[in-house]
């Protein structure tokens, strides 16, 4: 037997010891079984209170998503991915290498060799199917495989037979009604075929006339009328100055061609002749020593400039189916005041010279009347710059028969598909030009557009696919009208038929253009290259832009050294008026747009515009020898077409526009103090200016909370975003979406559907031609012109529906 020892109890022992008396009872054998089952009853039941109250609560969060961001919910589920793959990144290659495609490819031999090709021969509207066809096929095998003809039938002229002669009465005893007329001078109406310059004398060549003007056969004296401005009539008016029945000697310059001919008209003159003044060509001309063209820099005595007279200030495209496209079958109408009644013609200043010397000494001085009245620069060839008008023993003998037809033109369009079908960058220059040439208008812009679509054709063979469609666009028949691009942006529309009874039939009289909902913007390049000097007018949206693009763009000089596109900018940017193929983009559907190109200046060879010597040879040897500006031009074009068409959040700056629209309505409330009489009340009206101005600045605060919103979104899409992070990148689309279509329409709330007044093509209210400049834009231009005019109520008006226009930017924006 043994025995236990206990140890005494202490400090340490533990009052309550567990005492066993039996075994451990074993635990229940399936508990784990048990416990599942519990978990799935409880989950069953909490399902089934899902399933009940899902239809109510879903449709309220649904409901709610929508409102908030427009998008439904089940986008953010973890399988939907509304976006495309890689979104945000580029599609099959990254930007800097697009860059680098851009920047790297563009050749002067290659666009040597375009515009070779395309001033070879005469190209005038409706004459060049050829020409289509070419640039068509080129397209094609660049890889813009989706490219075809678009083709309207447009009402237009061409050139018959035209006589200019000065007659004059025989000195003798008889009276001067009784004295015979003699030819005293007969017009040579053509250009000088120079040996130097091969396509001067091709046998095709063009005849030098105006497009779209009358007919007609007079016999009348003659008025020197500077360069025929609203205001060169005014002076002549004061001074006295018999106007009906002459027929008007003018320069070229200043205006568009086509008013000085519809004052003309409105002051009951007979006819109008046009001519070039060296005096306008600055310090390159022969009377400071400088050799004319093809031995030197200066302008050829016998050039002419051709032209259109139709009134591009107050409509475009076809005057006979105005706001609609001419296709075949449409109802048109008689041109009205889009064309001119008198008939006018255009001349050298060789042939012009015989016609001022014969008013030396006839009616007052040039230098009797202002500033703007600067003679010219043939006083060292004996003219005197007298106003006359001729003396009744002169006489001037002006015919001009053009044959009006209804003929085909052919667009050429380009479509590369994005992965956005709804937002659409359109990029277009004409091809049609007035003489076999056009190496600058517009050839040099058509020759850089053909080593641009190579340039995106190489793109394309790295598999990239952009994110918004590009639609390259060569317009024909802008010479004319602008006819092409008007008609084609005309044709893009959803149409609502009305019947009007001027016609007797169907007509369109309201639209929504398919342009509104998808374009983003318009890049206008029409004379791409005349000069050295970088020239911009622009949408203030796209300012910002451009100003970004143009340091990026070297220019490779002769000597080895490297520039920038912005050192030979003056920074400045002009306002969008008309004369080339943005105007219907932008003023009659709204859509942002920008017009770039190289100009000569006061000491560069003189550019013959429109004329004969508009050539391959004047480019080759004086414009643009080493033809860098041209590549110049496609590496900055294709850069803000790539920009446009690329960026996540299309880069243009609300805050700019809106900023730029403050300062148009403080320029007018200071117009309106100047021009107040103090026998007027204006209160009125300057009550609602300040309703104007009041509005505008709110319009600015709302785009710069607005812009900053955008610069968050643009700062995140450069973020990764972790793939696991679904829903962000979910949000950070929707986001861009959102931002992008406030961008797209933003201008577009600032049309008017009545148009402007005797303008309805017009639609814009901030941006025009002038009235009275043709091709010079003007800003608030109903506002403007009431003003101009004195026209208070009118005023009035036009400030309201500025006012509501404003606010209804600044709504689309909230």
């Amino acid at each position: 037997m043994s025995s236990t020892i206990r140890e005494a109890p202490t400090e340490q022992t533990p009052l309550i010891a567990i005492v066993r008396v039996s075994p451990p009872r074993q635990r229940y054998t399936h508990h784990r079984i048990r416990r599942c089952s519990t978990f799935l009853i409880s989950l069953m039941l909490i399902i089934g209170a899902l399933v009940f109250l899902f239809p109510f609560v879903f449709h309220a969060i649904l409901h709610a998503t929508e409102h908030l961001t427009g998008h439904h919910i089940h986008g953010y589920l973890p399988w939907s991915k509304p976006y495309p793959a890689g979104w945000p990144h580029t599609k099959g290659i990254s930007l800097d290498d697009l860059i680098d495609i851009m920047t790297d490819n563009p050749d002067a031999g290659q666009i040597r060799e375009y515009s070779q090709y395309y001033t070879s021969g005469p190209h005038l509207v409706g004459k060049n199917l050829s020409q289509a066809l070419w640039t068509r096929d080129r397209w094609r095998e660049f890889g813009i495989e989706n490219t075809n003809l678009a083709s309207y039938d447009i009402f237009l002229n061409y050139h018959v037979d035209h006589r200019l002669a000065l007659y004059e009465k025989e000195a003798g005893n008889a009276s001067v009604q009784d004295q015979q007329w003699t030819l005293k001078f007969e017009a040579g109406l053509e250009e000088d075929v120079l040996e130097e310059d091969s396509t001067s004398g091709l046998d095709d060549r063009i005849p030098t006339y105006h497009a779209y003007s009358a007919n007609g056969n007079v016999t009348a004296p003659y008025v020197f009328v500077n360069y025929g401005t609203y205001q060169d009539y005014d002076d002549l008016i004061k001074a006295n100055i018999t106007l009906k029945d002459k027929i008007a000697l003018v320069k070229y310059g200043r205006i568009y061609r086509g008013l000085k001919v519809t004052r003309a008209e409105e002051l009951g003159m007979a006819g109008v002749i046009m001519y070039s003044d060296p005096g306008d060509d600055g310090n390159v001309t022969a009377e400071m020593g400088e050799k004319e063209y093809p031995h030197g820099k200066a302008r050829q005595p016998s050039s002419v400039q051709r032209g259109s007279v139709a009134l591009l200030n107050r409509g475009m495209g076809d005057p006979t189916t105005p706001g609609y496209a001419s296709k075949p079958g449409v109802p048109r109408k008689v041109p009205g005041h889009e064309v001119p009644k008198i008939p006018s013609i255009p001349i050298s200043y060789q042939d012009a010279l015989p016609l001022l010397k014969a008013l030396n000494g006839h009616g007052p001085n040039v230098s009797s009347f202002n500033k703007y009245w600067n003679g010219g620069g043939l006083g060292y060839k004996g003219v005197e710059y007298n106003i006359g008008p001729s003396p009744d023993s002169l006489a001037i003998n002006l015919f001009n028969q053009q044959e009006y037809v209804t003929t085909p033109i052919w667009n050429v369009i380009g479509v590369i598909n994005g992965t956005f079908s709804d937002e659409v960058v359109v990029i277009g220059n004409h091809r049609d030009a007035w003489i076999a040439g056009g190496a600058g208008d517009p050839n040099s812009g058509t020759a850089v557009l053909a080593e641009m679509v190579r340039s995106f054709g190489l793109a394309l063979q790295t598999g990239w696919k952009p994110r918004r469609t590009i639609v390259f666009a060569s317009w024909d028949g802008e010479e004319y009208a602008l006819l092409g691009s008007s008609e084609w942006v005309e044709g893009k529309v959803k149409l609502h038929w009305k019947i009007d009874c001027t016609f007797g039939t169907n007509v369109i009289l309201e639209y929504l253009p398919w342009l509104s909902g998808a374009a983003v913007a318009y890049l206008n390049v029409d004379v791409a290259v005349s000069g050295p000097n970088f020239i911009v007018a622009s949408n203030p949206l796209m300012n910002k832009l451009v100003d970004e693009i143009v340091k990026q763009v070297s220019v490779e000089n002769e000597n080895g050294s490297k520039s920038t596109v912005e050192s030979y900018w003056d920074h400045k940017f002009k306002t969008l008026g008309s004369g080339s193929d943005f105007a219907a983009f932008q003023h009659f559907a709204g859509v942002p747009s920008f017009d770039l190109s190289f100009h000569a200046g006061p000491m560069d060879a003189v550019y013959h515009y429109h004329s004969n010597y508009d050539s391959f040879h004047w480019m080759d040897t004086f414009g643009d020898p080493s033809w860098k500006y041209h590549v110049a031009m496609t590496k900055t074009w294709s850069l803000l077409a790539l920009a446009c068409a690329e960026i996540a959040v299309i880069p243009f700056k609300l805050d700019d526009y809106s900023s730029a629209i403050k300062t148009y309505v403080r320029e007018l409330k200071e117009k309106i103090s100047a021009a107040r009489d103090d026998n007027e009340s204006l209160e009125p009206l300057s009550n609602q200016l300040s309703h104007l101005e009041h509005a505008a600045y709110q319009l600015h605060e709302t785009a710069k909370a607005v812009e900053k919103d955008h610069d968050d979104i643009r700062g995140k899409v450069l973020e990764e975003i972790p793939w696991w992070k679904w829903w962000e990148t979910v949000a950070l689309f929707f986001r861009v979406l959102r931002a992008n279509q406030k961008i797209k329409q933003f201008d577009r709330n600032f049309l008017y559907a009545p148009g402007l007044d005797e303008r309805h093509q017009f639609k814009h209210v901030l941006y025009a031609p002038g009235f009275w400049t043709g091709y010079a834009g003007v800003t608030l231009p109903g506002l403007r012109e009431s003003i101009e005019a004195r026209n208070w109520t009118n005023a009035k008006h036009w400030s309201e529906v500025i006012q509501e226009k404003i606010y209804r930017a600044r709504k689309s924006l909230e």
